[in-house]
């Protein structure tokens, strides 16, 4: 099927795809509240028509939707475009939070949910996944820094003042998602897609063994590897 061009709007616009009208008009109205543009769509295909059609700085996008569902569509959208995508989930449907991981959700918000959360998820997302102008603004921004540890990110070297830190690629790119939203906790099911690509399990500890090694090389290099701070039942942030 043939879409329109892409034609850029103002940010920040979301598109909300929503088939229950009374849920998708009162989202609206509490983002517009928020300073945020809207568009609303009520199936699936015109869902994805106008998010090809159109540069937004994040969907919001149901699961069970007429026409084309939620994970067929964010599989289209993934196609073509990064747009920062979170997925409205029937509450308890652990199932459907994984395969919208799998598909690329940045996050899930499980039904019903409070409009308060919904919009700090939104502004969560954001930070992490600056869009439009912000990304290009960015490109050229190739260094994060915290007191006194530096990440060099077009060169992939880190360093605590002047000494260099001997990090894996796993460890280089965990870092960085820390120092991207210093504050901010992350959570395990997004340190697992974002890194690895698969859902987080919670038998699964591999995030934890290179949480532990970053916090140990960190400190052998005189960083004080603690403000990695472990947040129970939720991940990880550093502050």
């Amino acid at each position: 099927m043939n879409y329109p061009a892409a034609v850029p709007t103002p940010d920040p616009s979301i598109l909300i795809i929503e088939d229950d009208p009374a849920v998708n008009d009162l989202v609206a109205s509490q983002l517009r509240r928020h300073g945020y543009q809207t568009e609303q769509c009520f199936d699936g295909r015109k869902g994805l028509s106008r998010a090809l059609g159109q540069h937004f700085s994040l969907i919001l996008l149901d699961v069970l939707l007429p026409k084309l569902d939620g994970f067929e569509l964010l599989n289209q959208l993934r196609c073509q475009r990064d747009t920062p995508v979170i997925m409205l989930t029937a509450c308890g449907a652990e199932e459907d939070r994984i395969s919208g991981f799998r598909c690329g959700a940045d996050d899930y918000l499980p039904k019903p949910f409070n409009l308060t959360e919904l919009t700090l998820r939104i502004e969560a997302v954001l930070r992490r996944r600056p869009s439009g102008a912000d990304r290009a603004n960015a490109a050229s921004v190739r260094l994060l820094r915290f007191q006194n540890l530096q990440l060099d990110l077009s060169g992939q070297v880190a360093s605590v003042g002047v000494t260099e830190l001997p990090l894996t690629p796993m460890e280089f790119r965990l870092l960085a998602l820390l120092l991207e939203t210093p504050g901010e906790v992350i959570s395990k099911p997004v340190l697992y897609q974002s890194l690895m690509g698969r859902p987080f399990s919670r038998y699964d500890r591999s995030i934890d063994m290179h949480i532990s090694k970053l916090r140990r090389k960190l400190t052998n290099a005189g960083f004080n590897g603690e403000h990695i701070n472990t947040v129970h039942g939720q991940g990880y942030r550093i502050q």
